[in-house]
């Protein structure tokens, strides 16, 4: 990706900055070939950002160029906000106890150049604030009273840098802008950036290191520049094309807040927010499948009021399901009244409804993912060990898997293709994982996931790469239609 650094007048600026030439910032506002350029990332370092400036349209007309503006006009809002600031401030309120642990003063301020710091002791803390704020330039205040808090962040103008930190800057700065971040591999030129979330620590993710590496491969041969985000980077969604969820997703989550603010501001989004609500909820899949005469297994809505009825028309043993389980955690296999009862009422203090449902024993469930309609991989999961689910428990609390198979779509059974398809279609048009039971009479629908597993060397095994390049194709395809004007899926 092109980097271009735009300054009111580069003459004047203090800053030898190394590998980039400054453009001046009316020469980048006015001439048509910096508005042709494609694959540009700016950085303004302009001396004001205040609405209407030259600094702030700077940023304005980078957005509407498709160049990956920073600040984003989004962050230059963010910084005017007393409330953001309040709220970012409560985040880091441990880490700004760390960064002040001993210090007397009652005031404190720290230059920020590019998430880096001159005083060591701030480096965590300044990294932080710049994933909340990411602006080239930036001055924190900070004040004690019975704790410490962030008063006030701005942008730190140029000029306003301290000569006994220029040294610093310059050597920050250019190291930044040649940092491997900002290269594109010579093969191919990004025309768009995507961000992958994950979460590093996550002991079941939706998807495998090695998995990721291949999907950031194909990625980048769509065109895209792949950067790998965490819930600490909600704040520089703007500067994203696309985001592709690969971290487990729930409602009343960061993946869910983070999904909602990026269709928000015109991503693409995998999972998108509606598809997140609607699938996290097993009582509303119950509803909208058996509406539509979609096959499940009898199913029940209980609640406090209804367990005798359960108890009556249901045989044992049954499945009761918290209406946000996943993993297979939260769903249960109660064999007797005694620990239905028991089960239902500890359920229920959780959720006001709670999914009863029959229970069918099979060898194996069917995964099925689907991405935009079509289907892509047929999975056969077959049931851990002595258990009636895929996972289960050793004597030592560890999870055990069944083994699997995969099959090329075309050798799927017609009737679970069919079914898995119809099915995902009510949630969208988002990447779904359509679990179903197949038995010699009939096919049923389990529930229909989304952010479905895809890992290396399981799901991936037939297709191999060109399974992580179909995926990507369509993001490309959706990333290219919001580019001209179409409507954002």
């Amino acid at each position: 990706m092109s980097i271009l650094v735009v300054i009111e007048n580069p003459e004047e600026c203090p800053l030898k900055l190394q590998g980039v030439e400054p453009v001046a910032a009316r020469r980048y506002l006015t001439d048509s070939s910096f508005a042709a350029m494609k694959g540009v990332r700016v950085f303004n370092i302009c001396r004001s950002y205040r609405y209407q400036s030259i600094g702030y349209y700077v940023s304005l007309l980078a957005e509407a160029r498709s160049h990956k503006a920073i600040p984003s006009t989004t962050t230059i809002q963010d910084v005017k906000s007393m409330g953001l600031i309040r709220l970012v401030s409560d985040r880091l309120e441990e880490s700004f106890r760390r960064a002040f642990n001993g210090s007397q003063d009652k005031k404190a301020s720290i230059n920020i150049y590019f998430g880096k710091t001159p005083d060591k002791r701030f480096d965590s803390l300044a990294s932080a604030l710049f994933k909340a704020f990411p602006t080239p330039f930036l001055r924190a205040d900070f004040v004690h009273t019975s704790l410490w808090q962030m008063q006030n962040i701005s942008p730190l103008a140029v000029k306003d840098i301290p000569e006994s930190e220029r040294g610093f800057a310059e050597m920050v700065a250019s190291s930044y802008f040649a940092g491997k971040k900002l290269l594109i591999p010579k093969r191919t030129v990004s025309r768009w950036d995507l961000a992958i979330l994950h979460n590093p620590e996550e002991q079941r993710p939706p998807s495998s290191a090695k998995a990721l590496k291949l999907f950031t491969k194909a990625a980048e041969a769509s065109g895209f520049a792949v950067e790998m985000i965490t819930k600490e980077d909600s704040n520089r969604l703007s500067q994203f094309d696309a985001m592709f969820v690969r971290e487990t997703t729930n409602v009343d989550h960061h993946t869910y807040r983070m999904a909602r603010k990026g269709a928000a501001e015109g991503l693409v989004v995998i999972d998108d927010p509606a598809s997140i609500l609607r699938c996290s909820n097993k009582v509303y899949l119950a509803e909208l499948l058996t509406r539509n005469k979609i096959p499940i297994p009898r199913t029940m809505t209980l609640h406090s009021k209804n367990i005798d009825r359960i108890l009556a028309e249901f045989n044992l043993p049954c499945i009761l399901k918290q209406p946000d389980s996943s993993f297979s955690q939260g769903v249960i296999l109660v064999k007797d009244r005694e620990r239905l009862i028991e089960e239902a009422k500890r359920m229920l203090k959780k959720s006001d409804l709670v999914v009863a449902q029959e229970f069918m024993p099979t060898d194996f469930d069917w995964r099925i993912g689907i991405f935009d309609g079509r289907p892509l991989f047929g999975c056969k999961y077959h049931m851990a060990d002595k258990h009636w689910q895929i996972i289960g428990k050793d004597k030592k609390g560890k999870d055990t898997f069944g083994r699997f198979e995969t099959f090329p779509v075309d050798q799927v059974p017609k009737a679970v293709i069919r079914t898995a398809v119809k099915a995902a279609g009510l949630i969208g048009d988002g990447l779904y994982g359509v679990d179903l039971k197949q038995t010699e009479k009939e096919v049923v629908v389990i529930e229909i996931n989304d952010n479905p597993n895809i890992d290396a060397g399981i799901e991936d095994q037939v297709l191999g790469q060109e399974l992580y390049v179909k995926i990507m194709e369509v993001f490309r395809s959706r990333v290219e239609d919001r580019k001209k004007g179409g409507k954002v899926r």
